[in-house]
């Protein structure tokens, strides 16, 4: 290592919100300190696999609608562990030329980050150490700047993350998202996730505690919260959903898992 390299702490020892859900969909790069909170959820919500790879399904669904649609450039958010395929495979697949930036505050997941830029050759695909508690630092990145054009339009792909940020009395989740959404233009869409409380307030408050006590803020919001994010937005069809009955890829599909096993909300919606 370089003298003048900064040693970054992984801090292994305490569970993290990206690791836990790396275990939760089957991947590798997890510790003892995460399996033993991934374990903790799952004493009081089982589900909480299914959960997750429902939401990472939407993922796949909604990125593939976007770049159908005639999206080149997202801009993901929150983007965790590399799990393939990534928004940048499934973007990349339908439009070679896709340009995606992705960020995450887990230097662990920038010690994995090489999966995610392997772009074909008509795009391109970076990486951007950064919190979404910082909007403006992020929009401000040169690295973003050099990769999208923020006067064209952009998909803006928050999943799985905003129910990390607590609003402390001050509504700052809905502050974060309105700064991100007022950066983009005309044309641009949101795709996002987040998990309520809303079918089994009993294990989330649960789940909400493990996650306190591994030093990480939780907040699930009800449905109306969760359909505030989009205001001034045009909601696509079929509006705010659970993850699993969000255009899902045959019928059947939105009726293998109840609403308590889901407990996570999903929509996207277009800037006019």
């Amino acid at each position: 290592m370089n003298d003048h390299e900064p040693v970054v702490d992984l801090q292994l020892d305490r569970a993290h919100s990206s690791r836990i859900y790396d275990y939760f969909l089957g991947g590798k790069t997890n510790f003892l300190a995460d399996r033993m909170a991934a374990g903790s959820v799952l004493g009081v919500f089982p589900a909480a696999l299914v959960a997750a790879r429902i939401n990472r399904e939407f993922m796949h669904r909604a990125t593939r609608f976007l770049a159908a649609s005639g999206l080149r450039q997202f801009l993901d958010i929150g983007t965790g562990i590399p799990t393939r395929p990534n928004l940048h495979d499934i973007a990349q697949d339908v439009a070679p030329d896709a340009r995606v930036v992705y960020t995450d505050n887990d230097p662990i997941v920038l010690a994995h980050a090489a999966a995610l830029l392997h772009s074909t050759p008509e795009g391109r695909t970076v990486y951007l150490q950064a919190d979404v508690t910082d909007p403006e630092g992020i929009l401000g990145a040169p690295r973003l700047l050099d990769t999208l054009d923020l006067s064209r339009p952009v998909a803006l792909s928050l999943n799985a993350l905003m129910h990390f940020v607590t609003d402390d009395g001050r509504d700052r989740a809905h502050g974060i998202v309105e700064t991100l959404k007022s950066a983009l233009p005309s044309g641009s869409v949101l795709a996002m996730t987040h998990a309520t409380a809303d079918f089994d307030p009993e294990a989330m408050e649960q789940i909400s505690k493990i996650y306190a006590n591994a030093g990480t803020g939780l907040q699930f919001r009800p449905r109306a919260a969760f359909a505030r994010f989009f205001d001034g937005w045009e909601l696509l069809d079929p509006g705010v959903a659970l993850s699993h009955q969000w255009r899902p890829d045959r019928p059947e599909d939105a009726t293998h898992v109840t609403d308590a096993e889901a407990s996570c909300y999903a929509a996207v919606a277009r800037k006019p």
